[in-house]
């Protein structure tokens, strides 16, 4: 089974984004949109699990004492670069508590051989990807200008920067992600409180 852990995003705020999607999905026809209900933060992506693991790691996830932390959602921007873009996101601000719960995930899951991040925690949401591109925020070798972005790019220049709005999530959770051709199906497996 394929795993990873989220933050869930609330009604009210995937409503504007769903609302921003609407409006500027059709100036990158060609890029894969995600499915409003499918937003969500990842914190950790823990990857194809045989189903005899998941037990363990959600006895390790239950041991995570963390604060919960304000999230306020806006901005956007390209990864790897604006000129070779692969993935559209919104940014996502907030305080220290969200990388250091990132962090003691990542820690707590590597006792159970689950290797860690090889890189900072970087909070965003995927909106959109280049068809057939890598969803990786890091640059790769392959990397090009591409023009599946470009039209979006320039319309967006002449719109005020959105804003989103702000949330306090009280529990992250264990999610099973399952691939088909209509795209990821993704499953709650548990919740975890936060402080």
């Amino acid at each position: 089974m394929r795993l990873f852990l989220a933050l869930d995003i609330p009604a009210a705020i995937r409503d504007r984004i769903s609302l921003f999607i609407e409006g500027v999905a059709g100036f990158a026809p060609h890029a894969r949109w995600m499915k409003p209900e499918s937003l969500h933060i990842t914190l950790k992506f823990i990857g194809e699990q045989p189903e005899a693991a998941l037990e363990p790691i959600k006895q390790s996830l239950s041991t995570i004492r963390a604060s919960a932390t304000e999230i306020h959602y806006h901005n956007y921007g390209f990864f790897p670069t604006a000129k070779s873009p692969r993935v559209f996101w919104i940014g996502v601000e907030s305080g220290p508590q969200l990388a250091a719960l990132a962090g003691t995930i990542d820690h707590t899951l590597s006792s159970l051989g689950i290797p860690k991040e090889p890189r900072p925690f970087s909070p965003h949401l995927t909106l959109a990807r280049a068809a057939g591109a890598s969803g990786s925020p890091r640059r790769a070798k392959t990397d090009a200008p591409n023009l599946t972005f470009h039209h979006l790019q320039e319309k967006l220049v002449a719109r005020p920067t959105p804003d989103f709005g702000t949330m306090t999530p009280r529990e992250f959770f264990l999610y099973q992600s399952q691939l088909s051709p209509k795209g990821s199906k993704y499953t709650k497996l548990g919740g975890f409180d936060l402080k």
